[in-house]
């Protein structure tokens, strides 16, 4: 079995001349959109584009996957929020402060290769769906 937490050597090669314009689009939106409201539209994507095109459904897994390591992210560090906001009598941790950012800014640079026809893999991914 793969070791879901190990990242991908490298990304598949696709050239860009079997690339259309609504692949790139898709893999494009389902990066964007997963920064910007969460696992539901990059699985939504997914799910529905992942038979048309070998791009679309390699960078859908992997905008999918990002988000759900996304959302264990926000749950690990609102619990430590939690536990800190009791130990420290109310100083609220900035944790999930971190977590958006890197969500949003990990997501922004993945729709720009994406758009750009290059196949993209965060540097911080559980890979659940392979």
């Amino acid at each position: 079995m793969d070791n879901p937490f190990e990242s991908p050597k490298t990304p598949p090669e696709i050239s860009s001349g079997e690339l259309t314009p609504e692949a790139k689009q898709m893999a494009m939106l389902s990066h964007l959109l997963g920064a910007l409201f969460g696992f539901l539209v990059p699985l939504i994507i997914w799910l529905l584009q992942k038979e048309k095109h070998s791009f679309v459904d390699d960078q859908g897994k992997e905008a999918l996957n990002f988000q759900l390591t996304v959302l264990i992210g926000y749950i690990a560090t609102t619990a430590i929020g939690v536990v800190l906001s009791c130990v420290t009598f109310g100083v609220s941790s900035l944790l999930p402060l971190v977590v958006w950012v890197a969500q949003l800014v990990l997501g922004i640079i993945a729709c720009t290769k994406a758009n750009a026809g290059e196949a993209y893999r965060y540097p911080i991914n559980i890979r659940f769906i392979q």
